[in-house]
């Protein structure tokens, strides 16, 4: 049985990566509406990886035995002013992701619960590549500036990821 400090823990963890899908997808249709379809896409496929990992702490929560809620999910922001300001705050919103799953692994260090320690390992080695991967692409955006035909070049590149086999 699940600790009740780590099980409401996990739990609102799991509604911060819900949360981390309806924003990606909403960067998706803000790039689809530019007309940057490998923007969009990339941010789709980020969405479904962040669906991905509410969906291991759900059923961490069930494998042992704990109780899954599911508040409201907040609205994500539909509007940015550039491409460059979209990656900004996906490498931003990463980080505090990355921040909430260390507090997290530090409660169940706290709470001796090693199950949900050896469980969230998995995370804290993803939040380092989920924030150098939008890093990369904000930095590049940096570099475009305002270089039409770079932003095309690199549009057509993100166009091309592939889905992760977590």
């Amino acid at each position: 049985m699940i600790n009740q400090k780590v099980e409401r823990a996990l739990n609102a963890q799991m509604n911060k990566e819900f949360y981390s899908s309806y924003l990606y997808l909403s960067m998706a249709a803000h790039f689809e509406s530019l007309s940057l379809k490998g923007l969009g896409h990339w941010m789709r496929i980020q969405s479904q990886e962040e669906y991905g990992h509410a969906m291991k702490f759900f059923g961490h929560l069930i494998e042992r035995e704990g109780k899954v809620t599911l508040p409201n999910i907040d609205s994500p922001p539909s509007k940015w002013e550039s491409p460059e300001k979209v990656f900004r705050d996906a490498y931003e919103h990463e980080k505090k992701v990355t921040k909430s799953i260390h507090d997290l692994l530090e409660l169940a260090k706290a709470e001796k619960d090693h199950a949900a320690e050896l469980f969230l390992q998995w995370f804290v080695k993803e939040q380092v590549e989920e924030e150098a991967s939008a890093n990369e692409i904000t930095q590049k955006l940096h570099m475009i500036g305002g270089n039409g035909a770079a932003l095309l070049m690199l549009d057509s590149e993100l166009g091309k990821r592939s889905p992760s086999k977590e």
